[in-house]
């Protein structure tokens, strides 16, 4: 009995048909680089003082002094969220007093900014941050707004795997681009904070569908040698193209209305993808539709100048898919003896602290010295040599010692951040972009291990659970910037340590390098320490 593989030996391996599914599923990943990250300058937060009426008739001196000033990030600036007493300024303004010769500064009561606020429009025009007034005592919602998105992929991650195994690749690939574009359109005519975030968390949802639909759909289609290429650097490298986009389209468009839209149009150059991208032929022969799964193989040979045989798939020859042994395992098994339970564990705290530093370096860049937009492209493109450094490593070295060391270089170039001399900015930006190197080089590499680690029969519920913990560090990463608002070196601080401890927690792992795939859970490599009695399952 042969397996699907060996029955679409005869299309080879890179013929224009497995090129041309390998460039556009790839290319459909590029509308993900733009929403991923697109909160970065959607709701980012410019420089603002309180707004001083013109009602309050104050005289060029007291109108100058009006917003008191602090020292943020080594230089003095006005303050962001008081100002001085209005009423005590009229009264001085009108009896012809100075400030600072007649009346000291310093004894002057302060208020909340009662009139709103004036925004610096040197780096944007508007955001939502700026609409909305989404600062001081509302600033806590600019980060929630980007973990609501984050939430939203939380989500997607729960239903598109079962959508995907019920509706078809294809299908679902589809649909969820038009979520994804069409909430995005959507968004642009928000009248509120809250709509705009509502629509945030469906565009989440469509955006990681999508991507996972159109990552499985490759995987299905592609032979092995290239399916190995596609899920390592196809999907990745495209992801990263789109991030670049992002930075130039933001500096164009300094409205975050009409940058939003001009993200979204993108997505309709898709459409046409529909009468190209095929259905999944493993899918539709688990499905029992031999017929349609056959009829796509021949086109896929035609394009190839391949002659296929005369049957494809002999329902007596084929596995049949769809009548496979009944799952026996549970996510229970996931915990269930010492070894797995510990690899679990591990896995959970590796995947999550690595989403918090990949995501929070990538939305901390707009904080970063210089230009905002240099630093957002800076941060995009160091991630194309992160991803072809990783499957390096992963082709020739240990997965243990590689992702150590990435977590290892990422987490102690953050640590060192906080030493560099306060006028050395172009140091820090580059130490910043080394980190982001680092954690992104270890994001890539963990997917591939810790689907070495987990045996077959529990495979997927392993590496879903930790894709899950990675959602929930995405959706922690904005408050972590956050944090650089009342110290600038803690979020650093705190992404380097926690990368640096998993860095350690990663050498107590099992080493899967040149090891065969586990197919039971008696078959799994030890965690270190773990004791040869540990219990299985029966």
């Amino acid at each position: 009995m042969r397996d699907y593989d060996q029955v679409t030996a005869f299309l080879g391996e890179w013929g224009p048909f497995q090129r041309l599914i390998f460039f556009l599923l790839s290319a459909s990943i590029v509308p993900n680089g733009f929403n991923g990250m697109s909160a970065v300058f959607l709701a980012g937060t410019p420089e603002h003082w309180c707004r001083v009426p013109l009602s309050a008739n104050l005289s060029s001196e007291w109108l100058n002094t009006s917003i008191p000033r602090e020292v943020r990030g080594g230089r003095e600036v006005p303050s962001s969220c008081r100002r001085y007493r209005l009423a005590s300024l009229t009264n001085f303004s009108a009896l012809g007093l100075k400030p600072g010769r007649d009346v000291e500064l310093s004894q002057l009561e302060q208020e909340p900014c009662l009139d709103g606020w004036e925004y610096s429009r040197e780096l944007y025009l508007s955001t939502i941050v700026t609409e909305w007034d989404l600062v001081c005592d509302n600033d806590w919602k600019a980060p929630l707004t980007t973990s609501l998105f984050f939430v939203g992929v939380l989500i997607g991650s729960f239903v598109s795997g079962q959508l995907s195994d019920k509706f078809g690749r294809k299908n679902v690939l589809f649909a969820t681009m038009g979520v994804q574009t069409g909430f995005s359109f959507l968004q642009v005519f928000s009248n509120g904070w809250e709509m705009f975030s509502v629509l945030f968390v469906l565009v989440g949802m469509g955006q990681i569908s999508n991507y996972v639909a159109a990552f499985v759909l490759g995987t299905e289609i592609l032979g092995k040698s290239v399916r190995i290429i596609f899920c390592t650097l196809g999907v990745c490298i495209f992801y990263a193209f789109g991030y670049m986009l992002l930075p130039l389209f933001a500096y164009f468009i300094r409205d975050w209305r009409t940058l939003l839209l001009a993200l979204t149009l993108p997505g309709l150059l898709c459409i046409p993808l529909w009468w190209i991208i095929p259905e999944s032929p493993r899918w539709l022969i688990s499905q029992g539709r031999l017929e349609e799964a056959e009829i796509i193989i021949r086109k896929a040979a035609e394009k190839n100048v391949i002659t296929a045989p005369d049957v494809i798939f002999d329902p007596t020859e084929m596995e049949n898919l769809s009548s496979g042994k009944q799952q026996t395992h549970s996510i229970l098994d996931l915990v269930r003896t010492r070894n797995i339970r510990s690899v679990t564990i591990m896995s959970v705290i590796l995947w999550m602290i690595i989403s918090v530093g990949y995501f929070g370096l990538s939305l901390d860049t707009p904080n970063l010295h210089g230009d905002a937009y240099l630093n957002c492209f800076l941060s995009a493109v160091i991630e194309v040599p992160a991803y072809i450094i990783a499957w390096l490593l992963l082709q020739n070295l240990p997965r243990r010692y590689s992702l150590s060391a990435a977590l290892f270089l990422g987490g102690c170039i953050l640590l060192f951040i906080q030493l560099v001399p306060a006028g050395l900015h172009v140091l820090s930006v580059i130490l910043v972009m080394l980190g982001k190197f680092g954690i992104t080089a270890a994001f890539s590499m963990v997917y591939v291990y810790t689907a070495e680690l987990y045996p077959t029969v529990v495979r997927n519920m392993g590496v879903g659970a930790s894709s899950m913990a990675s959602r929930l560090g995405s959706i922690l990463s904005p408050y972590f910037v956050y944090l650089g608002a009342y110290d600038r070196f803690l979020p650093y601080i705190l992404m380097g340590s926690l990368t640096v401890l998993t860095g350690i927690l990663t050498l107590f792992l099992p080493e899967s390098y040149g090891v065969p795939l586990p197919d039971t859970i008696e078959q799994m490599l030890r965690v270190k320490g773990s004791p040869k009695d540990d219990p299985v399952l029966a």
